[in-house]
């Protein structure tokens, strides 16, 4: 049940008859933090976000209202054309491997190997540090000309000084490995649903001659799906999010040749660089619509692979 359910529930019921004292009012004071911030720290500058993505506004001049114009001009900016495609070629192949990842070494430390808590926290370090801007920069290094993937790839006769962030066509393929790399979250939560998949599954399947490839397709996968729904839409969601990875590789320009250039730094080029507020709160709202068609989409496609108990 909802933070809002819940709080609408009590208000509901708060005058009916108990046979015991309620706890209603100490419910809502400990709701009380949650509903001011919710209200005043997002639902109220949302609204105000919305009403000035149509207007014409940059921070020192009144709002001028201009209606629909900052939507439309959206069609006929190229950039906001290329960021988006970044950022959907960014998500489309980023989540799908780091999901992959995160799957396979869940199954690997469900065997119950020994120093499951140490490997499981040096896992999870990862999804702590790789929104950093320590690990943007290191990250950066890693893959330049000098770098330490250059090196790795000479001890294999592979000599080049190509810098892999500063070419176009691969710049954006080291911001996927940063996010493939940032698996601990949900191989934590793969982790703790394999550990409510029944050892009598397998132990029946084992009897009637199933190998463990069958095994896995047949009751891992069945079992672990609404964990797997879970994992996808929320790895989606903060995909598209992602700013600070490119922002530091880049320097802030979405460079080389806008192949970095992802949606929320091209959001953050309009407000912030250009003051171009009213275009940036446009902007964020599509980005809103964008996220939210795709995970209606998945939602739609989740009753045909998604399995739960009931």
């Amino acid at each position: 049940m909802s933070s809002f359910t819940e709080f609408g529930s009590l208000v509901k019921n708060r005058h009916k008859p108990k046979d015991r004292p309620t706890d209603t009012k100490v419910a809502l004071g400990f709701l009380a933090p949650w509903l001011i911030g919710a209200v005043f720290l997002s639902l109220i500058p949302m609204l105000y976000s919305l009403g000035i993505s149509f207007t014409k506004y940059n921070m020192i001049k009144p709002p001028q209202f201009v209606g629909l114009l900052n939507y439309r001009h959206m069609l006929a900016d190229p950039r906001f054309i290329s960021s988006l495609q970044v950022t959907l070629t960014y998500v489309i192949v980023s989540v799908p491997l780091q999901l992959i990842a995160a799957l396979a070494l869940a199954v690997l430390l469900d065997r119950g190997m020994r120093g499951l808590a140490f490997y499981r926290s040096a896992f999870y370090l990862p999804s702590m540090l790789g929104g950093s801007v320590a690990v943007a920069v290191l990250w950066k290094m890693v893959f330049g000309a000098d770098g330490l993937f250059n090196a790795f790839l000479g001890i294999f006769g592979i000599d080049t000084s190509m810098s892999w962030i500063a070419n176009p066509d691969t710049a954006n393929w080291t911001l996927m490995a940063l996010h493939v790399w940032q698996f601990g979250s949900p191989m934590v939560i793969f982790l703790a649903g394999l550990r409510q998949i029944p050892r009598e599954l397998y132990e029946a399947a084992s009897v009637d001659g199933a190998g463990k490839w069958r095994q896995f397709r047949s009751i891992t996968l069945p079992m672990l799906s609404p964990i797997i729904f879970f994992n996808l839409v929320m790895s989606v969601i903060n995909s598209f999010q992602t700013f600070t990875q490119a922002y530091v590789v880049s320097g802030g320009t979405g460079g080389p040749s806008d192949s970095t250039l992802f949606y929320t730094l091209y959001l953050y080029q309009q407000g912030f660089a250009s003051l171009r507020m009213g275009y940036a709160s446009a902007l964020a709202w599509i980005m809103v619509l964008i996220v939210a068609l795709l995970t209606g989409i998945n939602f739609a496609l989740s009753k045909f692979w998604v399995h739960y108990d009931d």
